[in-house]
């Protein structure tokens, strides 16, 4: 009889202590690259870092065509200069190529900067919009489909989420 009530005790606290769950819970993903490509504020925002990319590439070619320049003319007075006369050259251009290198590796960084800066901007306009969204459908958490294995097409949210920034914004 101890067995007995022992088992029925146990029974009675799974029955009421653990209750199913039936609450459903939506797990949704999206394309966060595409989203960003094909809304209106994200393709802004793509063309101004493109253009100062390729601001910063022209200035970079046009200053690297003139140190090549100046590396062929040090060559070819190689042995019409004196070797004071070349060393002093030589120093020269290994200072304008440091310069080369400074000038590069701030513009990297300028740019680097610019990009944080405009995807900073682009999510703190979207948030709301998307926070909306998500009340509206009853979304407990969106994911990005880069971290997504597999999923069911009817998951993927980022045409309808491209389409309701671009509505909004």
């Amino acid at each position: 009889m101890n067995f007995l009530s022992k088992k029925i005790l146990v029974f009675f606290i799974f029955i009421f202590i653990i209750q199913p769950s039936y609450a459903e819970q939506k797990f949704k993903f999206v394309n966060i690259d595409l989203i960003i490509k094909e809304t209106n504020i994200g393709s802004m925002m793509l063309d101004k870092i493109n253009k100062l990319d390729q601001t910063n590439i022209k200035k970079l070619n046009s200053f690297e065509q003139e140190l090549k320049k100046i590396e062929n003319d040090i060559k070819s007075k190689k042995n019409i200069l004196s070797d004071v006369q070349y060393e002093k050259e030589v120093n020269d251009f290994k200072v304008k190529v440091a310069n080369y290198n400074k000038e590069k590796d701030l513009m990297v960084k300028k740019l680097n900067e610019t990009k944080k800066k405009e995807l900073q901007v682009f999510f703190k306009k979207i948030n709301p919009i998307v926070q909306n969204y998500m009340n509206m459908n009853s979304i407990e958490m969106l994911f990005n489909s880069k971290n997504i294995f597999m999923g069911n097409k009817n998951s993927d949210l980022t045409n309808q989420l491209i389409d309701e920034i671009n509505n909004k914004i």
